[in-house]
């Protein structure tokens, strides 16, 4: 991008020439990532210059782009015969719903294509995956679902191959019965798969999986009030529910949205553990109704031993965690959270954490909050309250 944008046009041909080779035309990335990994479109005066003069000439060597919502208007509108991959960042509901109402309640059968290869896909239900597995994809080998909506329906025939499969990733909150049903026989057909990335949360009953069930000879049984954790390293999701005190000490450094939830206190280690483990973390969800060890829980002017730093969270729900998780976390002595922009909490919680919104060493983690959520009740709030909350 740089070289097309400084040497595009120059009183040279040689270097134009150059330039419009396929190393500098083949991917073109119109996004740039911020220190705190926030993904910004680059400027209208660069995009204008690609849009009027540089796309128009380079367009049939272009097979992938990678484009914020906010600019992929312009861009989109020129031909690219040859694109293949196709990135969009920020895209909310509004841009969404008007750009892409053409792909709205079609049916299973209207989307094809011979030379596609690669799908990062979500779909509703699991027999949307299906409907893109009956070989309407023929040259497909890489193939990324997230199954948004739980289903089971044992009808499914299970008839097409799958062969021509090599890597599969799943996300799918499943209950046992679509996991015996559905899964595994879905398993059974990729006969020549080479990566396989599975991320189940399945109901109870839960099965027992081990290794036989991953390479599809299953046998397994049933065991009662089972809670487990089965993946593969490198763990390749950005996502990992309901981890508790007990959680390998492994680096998870793809995983940015995370739930803890447990019935024994998580203590000082237990979130320095997550600090190291999760060094991307961008979202935290705490489910623990059980105090912490009161030693220097309320001690606001003592400092532990280790100040925990979160450098990249934005957003944390404490909503449904004890009173004593508010104070771990917005007390700048015990965990610095640099970013955080959205925080769910207790409203009672918050007030006696902020000692009516007057503890300054609460207000340092929470300078930045721009949405709180603070639980059903609607309160006339004082002016330390939005003192303390000035970006709300």
């Amino acid at each position: 991008m740089d070289v097309l944008y400084s040497l595009f046009d120059v009183n040279n041909q040689r270097l134009v020439n150059i330039t419009q080779e396929n190393t500098f035309t083949n991917t073109l990335n119109f996004v740039f990532t911020t220190l705190t990994d926030d993904i910004l479109s680059i400027s209208d005066p660069i995009i204008d210059r690609f849009f009027m003069n540089i796309l128009p000439r380079i367009h049939y060597n272009v097979k992938s782009l990678i484009l914020n919502s906010l600019s992929m208007e312009r861009i989109l509108a020129g031909d690219y015969p040859n694109l293949s991959e196709l990135k969009i960042f920020n895209v909310n509901v509004k841009v969404a719903s008007h750009y892409f109402t053409v792909l709205c309640d079609l049916s299973l059968t209207t989307c094809y294509s011979s030379t596609l290869y690669k799908l990062c896909i979500h779909v509703m239900y699991y027999h949307d995956l299906l409907a893109l597995l009956d070989g309407r994809l023929k040259q497909l080998n890489t193939l990324n679902v997230v199954i948004v909506k739980q289903e089971y329906n044992p009808t499914y025939v299970y008839n097409m191959n799958l062969s021509h499969l090599k890597c599969f990733s799943l996300q799918y909150d499943c209950s046992s019965d679509a996991y015996d049903g559905e899964i595994l026989p879905l398993l059974r057909r990729m006969s020549n798969i080479e990566v396989l990335n599975l991320n189940l949360i399945i109901d109870s009953p839960v099965p027992f999986i081990d290794d036989q069930q991953v390479e599809c000879m299953i046998k397994y049984r049933r065991l009662p009030n089972v809670k487990y954790h089965l993946f593969s390293l490198p763990f390749m999701f950005d996502g990992l529910q309901f981890i508790d005190n007990k959680f390998p000490n492994i680096i998870f450094n793809h995983v940015i949205r995370l739930v803890v939830d447990d019935n024994i206190p998580f203590e000082h280690e237990f979130f320095m553990r997550i600090a190291w483990c999760f060094p991307l973390l961008k979202v935290l969800t705490v489910y623990n109704a059980t105090s912490q060890s009161p030693i220097l829980n309320y001690n606001d002017n003592q400092l532990y031993p280790t100040t925990i730093e979160y450098p990249y969270l934005t957003s944390l729900y404490l909503l449904l965690a004890h009173g004593d998780y508010v104070n771990r976390f917005l007390n700048d002595r015990k965990t610095r959270l640099p970013h955080l922009t959205v925080l769910s909490v207790n409203y009672n919680d918050l007030r006696n954490v902020t000692r009516n919104f007057t503890n300054d060493r609460i207000r340092l983690n929470c300078i930045q909050v721009k949405q709180l959520s603070i639980g059903p009740k609607k309160i006339a709030h004082s002016e330390d309250f939005y003192a303390y909350f000035s970006l709300l």
